[in-house]
């Protein structure tokens, strides 16, 4: 494998391409009229542009992309995340160009990319899910019937969803029949498709996932879990793991479900397992994400070890580096997503970065895709870098964080560091004591 395209764009093509380097690969980088200036563009062997900002127009393109491949001689193509990344239509036109295709094959992407479906699988391989439905509702008298049965409150959610698209919490019939048909259509103006379905809204909850790997030789391993339970909208903020609120045995059993879940969908490549958990410990599958995630980051910091390295590895039809014995999970880390938006709101802000100033430290990662003088635009998603603290233990990663943001220098626009300077000072986050609706719920003032 000596060459490489990265079909996506900002922070994940720029961390690609330095595992790639690294290795002596060659990269192609194609990119949107937006993107022209961005520093993955200028890391790249050889970057291509393929259309005007939107993504429909830009980086959405699978025959462009593709075209793109054939014309660079490519060997293989690396989704990153997001974007083109689960699309099973992309995989399999790679496949049948005879490209690789860097992630897991295209009946697994389909499988798991429909939740009920995944549902379906998990509940037939033992793997608790939440209480609800599992079969797609057709319409919202359909869907207040069995939400009766199941119990308020509920969420209904798109079976083609993700990223908190298409799912809404509904506490009795009203908020059903209020949300059931925008969602449905926003569903289907996202992911093309409007089949929908209801979970029991598992309350005062814990969103924790688990990095699964597997190859083609029949081996899958998990690298632990990360506890993503700080969100707004039902979007990851902060991340951390090992995660504060679990005991080892429940880690055990979560951990040990992860592999099971990977193993009945013969799973390769790397992918994530997730789960909500209760605050008496139950936990039930969520999702499985068929791709590398936004916050793989956090699992590389605690196992010292290079997730994309291992993809492509195990795209060129290596066995794993190690086994699940050989994994070891060392010290702490956290992982801030920096935004580009009002710390109150939560509302996308762009505009051009006039001054952006990292401090050193060398307990600090910095995954960014943005310089000084770059522009976030209102086309992508808003996030300008990831900043993962690790050290020894929490507190010590919880003490780097605030001297980290209290020395960052940005300005040309709003973004949510201001958010993360007060949660990090807060008592319910410093003592992991948080769920999926703590930032919903906080009390805050404006800073």
């Amino acid at each position: 494998m000596k060459k490489i395209l990265i079909a996506n764009r900002g922070e994940i093509a720029l961390r690609i391409i330095q595992t790639c380097k690294e290795m002596d690969i060659q990269t192609v980088a194609v990119y949107s009229e937006a993107d022209k200036d961005l520093p993955f563009v200028k890391a790249a062997d050889e970057a291509v542009h393929i259309g005007e900002p939107p993504v429909v127009k830009s980086y959405l393109q699978s025959e462009v992309i593709l075209e793109v491949a054939l014309k660079h001689k490519v060997d293989a193509i690396h989704p990153g995340y997001g974007l083109l990344s689960e699309n099973d239509e992309f995989a399999k036109k790679i496949e049948k160009a005879g490209i690789t295709f860097i992630g897991p094959s295209p009946q697994t992407i389909e499988w798991m990319g429909d939740k009920i479906m995944a549902r379906k699988t998990m509940q037939q391989a033992g793997v608790p899910i939440v209480p609800g439905t599992i079969e797609p509702i057709e319409d919202v008298e359909e869907g207040v019937k069995l939400a009766e049965q199941i119990g308020y409150p509920v969420m209904l959610k798109a079976s083609s969803g993700g990223g908190g698209i298409g799912m809404v919490k509904c506490d009795n019939n009203e908020d059903l029949r209020k949300h059931f048909v925008s969602s449905q259509q926003r569903a289907k103006n996202y992911f093309g498709s409007g089949r929908m379905f209801i979970e029991k809204c598992i309350e005062n909850a814990r969103h924790i996932e688990v990095q699964i790997m597997g190859d083609t030789h029949g081996n899958i391993v998990h690298l632990f879990e990360r506890d993503c339970s700080v969100q707004r909208r039902n979007q990851k903020v902060v991340e951390e793991s090992p995660s504060p609120f679990l005991t080892e045995s429940l880690r055990s059993k979560i951990t040990d479900s992860a592999v099971k879940a990977a193993e009945a969908v013969n799973y390769v490549n790397a992918g994530t397992v997730e789960f909500v958990v209760s605050e008496n410990g139950d936990f039930y599958f969520l999702e499985m994400n068929t791709r590398l995630q936004v916050e793989h980051p956090v699992t590389e910091s605690i196992t010292g070890l290079d997730l994309v390295r291992w993809q492509i590895q195990v795209a060129r039809g290596e066995k794993l580096p190690l086994t699940q014995e050989e994994i070891m999970s060392k010290g702490h880390a956290i992982e801030f997503r920096l935004y580009a938006e009002d710390p109150i709101t939560f509302f996308p802000s762009p505009g051009k970065i006039e001054k952006l100033i990292w401090p050193s430290s060398e307990k600090v990662r910095i995954d960014s895709g943005y310089d000084s003088g770059n522009a976030v635009t209102p086309f992508y998603d808003p996030m300008i870098a990831k900043i993962i603290v690790s050290d020894s233990n929490r507190e010590a990663c919880i003490k780097n964080a605030v001297e980290f943001f209290d020395a960052l220098e940005i300005e040309g626009l709003k973004t949510n560091i201001p958010l993360f300077q007060m949660i990090l000072k807060e008592e319910d986050f410093t003592k992991g004591d948080y769920t999926t609706s703590y930032l919903s719920k906080r009390k805050v003032s404006k800073p």
